[in-house]
């Protein structure tokens, strides 16, 4: 019987494996033996098949594709993909491509869908998705009873990591579908601050400031403790609405949504609206001189405290420790 968990991994506009393929191919090893699928990028195929490998894909599979055409071929590919794997399951990530591409393609081969999974298992019925549910009120899981295990996984959320691979690569054989497509006509970067910290949605670490920050310039000390710990920088709507920040940096429900190792939260009441955008982190500290705040029920470690007087003796500890 096939142990094989088809993973399709995503390619950054700079060529380089998406940030969420780590825990993809780490969360496919849990369950079987991990098979990549990189669709187009020919100029980084070599590159992209050795990182697959390192992050622990026992096979790499590379695919052509049109990329004028947008996701039909990634389906295309995915379908051939799966007839030449028989996977048990297909895991991809809960992003723009993975979300319309692994849907279509439960559409195509009659599949069953599991979608914003937070953690994936195995039981001896098969693969099992868990997902948070009602606002992070809830955690659920759910099984396909038919066909394939189609699951998308939220970004961030697994840490389990695969052992480094030996590289191997095959070359994958796709019949284009013919179907119809929308035509990308031109791809354009926006011009996004220049910053060495890592990208809100995925990142390992997130510090985020709401409204208690007292304004734009006092909001400086959300970012200052983001770099002493190498963390992306979030923010409450909130903060948000009183223009402290740009609306990116806003986590939660009509937000991002974050499942970092550490979730830092300063002066952030703890709306259900916030909670639902970053309740799965696996540690969150909250830093609030309400004591009655929601965000301490869901706190794995709570101060009390004013952030202007705590904040800066963490970051003078973690500078002192760093030394």
């Amino acid at each position: 019987m096939s142990k094989n968990v088809l993973v399709l991994l995503d390619v950054d506009p700079g060529g380089k494996l998406a940030k969420s393929c780590a825990g993809l191919l780490g969360g496919a090893a849990k369950l079987g033996e991990p098979v990549a699928l990189i669709v187009g990028h020919a100029e980084h195929t070599d590159a992209l098949a050795a990182a697959a490998a390192e992050l622990g894909a026992t096979r790499v599979l590379l695919a052509e594709g049109d990329p004028t055409a947008f996701v039909t071929p990634v389906v295309d590919a995915l379908v051939a993909a799966a007839g030449v794997t028989n996977p048990i399951a297909v895991l991809g990530a809960q992003s723009d491509q993975g979300k319309e591409a692994l849907a279509r393609f439960a559409m195509r081969t009659g599949a069953g869908v599991a979608i914003d999974a937070v953690d994936v298992s195995a039981d001896a019925e098969g693969v099992v998705a868990h997902h948070s549910t009602y606002g992070g009120a809830y955690t659920v899981t759910s099984s396909v009873t038919f066909g394939v295990p189609v699951i998308t996984v939220r970004q961030g959320a697994l840490e389990a990591r695969g052992e480094k691979q030996p590289l191997v690569v095959e070359k994958l054989l796709v019949e284009p579908s013919k179907r119809k497509s929308a035509v990308i006509e031109g791809v354009e970067i926006s011009d996004a601050p220049k910053t060495s910290r890592p990208e809100l949605r995925g990142a390992a670490k997130v510090i985020s400031g709401g409204r208690g920050l007292g304004s734009a310039e006092k909001f400086g000390l959300v970012e200052q403790l983001a770099d002493a710990l190498g963390a992306a920088v979030g923010a409450s709507r909130a903060a948000v609405d009183a223009g402290f920040v740009p609306q990116s940096f806003q986590v939660g429900q009509t937000g991002v949504q974050v499942a970092p190792q550490l979730y830092i939260a300063l002066g952030i009441s703890g709306a259900i609206q916030h909670k639902a955008g970053m309740q799965t982190s696996k540690t969150i500290v909250a830093i609030n001189t309400d004591d009655t705040a929601p965000i301490f029920d869901i706190a794995d470690y709570g101060v009390v405290g004013d952030v202007f007087t705590v904040v800066p003796q963490l970051i003078a500890a973690l500078k002192d420790s760093a030394v």
